[in-house]
């Protein structure tokens, strides 16, 4: 039974010397919230629903299966991208607002890329410390920040050039995805160079991580950079009071980022340096917002007067039962005063008991001092971890359970083709006399359109970031051209904010550099969001996706990924012949 017990004993203690930080709490917390969709790792869809229209706080790539929002750092590049028409006020709106909100407080409690280095950095190893040359090499995120980020998508419209070439984010998250489920190994198909190059340099994080403090967020993340400008003049985050400073110097050693000073551009907030700090100069702005700055001082105090008044009782009344010698030396007070905090009154008045020198002696009273009622900054708290739990319930339950997802059926191969119409761009593909035709349809006939009916259909969905998509299209042309009446060829662009009119005018045929997409026969249409002619053919969210439906209207092929044009003339060739 003793054995039993002792087991129970360390097993609790265990958990208490290795239970989370509350930091650390946060930091789950925000990575379960901002990848709530959970669903998406099994099922391979990315959530489209109306909260991807704002930006999470910390790195999370849009893409990711899991993500309920967009990643302020892509949605900054998309908006630069498109700058030329429009001026990105919303997402520099956000940026800013959160920057003089938190500023890398966002890195240190509310980053998922954040968390995920620093439990890789828990593996026990040999670890490089922080010196000169990391210094130095944390000012690379900023470079990163003004070529990447900045200069290339203005500079060349619609290439994303951080998250397309660098982000590990959506490189995790997509990798996970298709791990988990095994449902979604016909992704592997699309996997070309620059997946291999992104997961090359996802290995290097990983493992750089393990070595090196948050590895990533020191030296390679534009977006820490972003908020680093915001640091000084944030809201919340640490800050420094010089006049109790003695410049002992133990918040730098303590901090394990690149920090000159406490509070500057590559602190992250993390509060570390505040326990360490001897004279207490160290504390967190904006606190005054929710607790008065003397109440943790106080309710401090107030403790400290608690113990010392149970120990002036205890002493009061050990001396109306024991004589004590008038000179008492420095050593043996200090031996009575420790005495005297371990050994505590008994409950039973007049019960005999032993001293701390081994004397029998009748013990006094037990005297109650009342513990001081939980003051605001308790109750605070309190209803801030019961308010977080149920946001986080509520999102969990709602986008793996809840959000509404596309209400219309999914039609697979072996299927009849739904009716659907779709509006048109302009090109070759879609003239006809005096002028182009504004819609195409399937098995339906509707004015001014281009109707399917009692012909091979191949549909592609693309868009215009996406380069398999394009690296496609060409030998897409050049079947159209040599089948002619035989087939209609048909791709969907899914991408609502592109300009696709200007891109489909201006793209040049790789095949020749002379003409442009707009002279191909291949007819371009826009998805109707409301009607998702993707979703209806079991779209994944990935791209491109090619179907082909033959002359009955019967659902041939279904492709994710790139198609060869062996295989496309191929499926062609069966719809055809039956």
């Amino acid at each position: 039974m003793a054995k039993v017990k002792n087991f129970f004993i360390k097993t609790g203690q265990w958990f208490k010397n290795h239970a989370p930080s509350k930091r650390r709490i946060i930091q789950v917390y925000a990575a379960l919230l901002t990848n709530a969709n959970i669903k998406g790792f099994v099922t391979g869809r990315i959530y489209r629903g109306g909260t991807k229209n704002l930006c999470t706080p910390g790195l999370n790539c849009y893409s990711c299966p899991g993500a309920v929002g967009a990643c302020p750092l892509g949605a900054l590049q998309d908006s630069l991208a498109k700058s030329g028409t429009s001026f990105p006020y919303y997402i520099l709106g956000i940026l800013g607002l959160l920057g003089l909100l938190f500023a890398r407080t966002i890195c240190g409690f509310f980053c998922p890329v954040g968390l995920g280095q620093e439990l890789l950095h828990k593996i026990k190893t040999p670890k490089l410390k922080k010196s000169r040359f990391t210094r130095v090499l944390s000012y690379l995120k900023y470079v990163l920040l003004a070529v990447l980020v900045i200069a290339i998508p203005i500079i060349y419209q619609g290439i994303p050039a951080f998250c397309k070439y660098v982000c590990p984010a959506g490189t995790f998250g997509g990798a996970g995805g298709l791990l988990i489920n095994p449902g979604n190994a016909d992704f592997f198909d699309m996997l070309g160079y620059l997946f291999s190059w992104k997961f090359v340099l996802l290995v290097i994080f990983i493992v750089g991580s393990i070595f090196i403090y948050r590895f990533f967020c020191r030296f390679f993340c534009p977006l820490g950079a972003i908020y680093g400008f915001f640091n000084k003049i944030a809201l919340m985050g640490v800050k420094l009071d010089e006049e109790k400073c003695v410049d002992c110097g133990l918040c730098i050693q303590t901090c394990q980022m690149d920090i000159k000073h406490v509070g500057d551009h590559e602190c992250i907030n993390c509060g570390a340096c505040i326990k360490v700090c001897p004279t207490q100069a160290i504390s967190w702005k904006g606190s005054q917002i929710f607790l008065h700055s003397n109440m943790a001082t106080a309710s401090a105090a107030a403790n400290e007067a608690e113990k010392i008044n149970l120990l002036a009782v205890n002493s009061n009344n050990q001396s109306a039962t024991m004589s004590t010698p008038k000179a008492v030396t420095t050593q043996t007070a200090q031996e009575t005063v420790k005495a005297e905090t371990v050994i505590h009154p008994v409950e039973e008045e007049g019960k005999i008991q032993p001293t701390a020198t081994g004397n029998a002696i009748k013990a006094p009273a037990m005297v109650k001092v009342k513990r001081p009622p939980k003051g605001r900054r308790y109750w605070l708290e309190f209803a801030a971890w019961i308010a977080a739990a149920v946001v986080l319930l509520t999102a969990l339950v709602y986008y793996n359970f809840l959000a509404p997802t596309a209400s219309t059926v999914a039609y697979g191969v072996g299927d009849k083709c739904p009716d659907f119409t779709l509006t048109l761009y302009e090109s070759e593909g879609s003239k006809k006399d005096g002028g182009y035709y504004k819609k195409v349809s399937s098995n339906v006939i509707a004015d001014d359109t281009i109707c399917s009916k009692d012909k091979v259909t191949v549909i592609n969905f693309w868009y215009t970031d996406c380069d398999p998509c394009k690296a496609e299209l060409p030998y897409f042309a050049k079947v159209k051209q040599e089948y002619g009446d035989e087939i209609l060829m048909i791709t969907v662009q899914t991408d609502p904010y592109a300009d696709v009119q200007e891109f489909i005018d201006t793209t040049l045929d790789p095949t020749d550099n002379a003409t442009h997409w707009r002279d191909w026969g291949i007819i371009f249409a826009e998805e109707d969001p409301s009607l998702d002619t993707y979703g209806m053919f079991g779209g994944k969210s990935a791209y491109p996706t090619t179907v082909i439906i033959d002359a009955d209207g019967v659902i041939s092929f279904y492709r994710d990924g790139s198609l060869p044009e062996a295989t496309l003339r191929e499926e062609i060739q069966k719809a055809l012949k039956k």
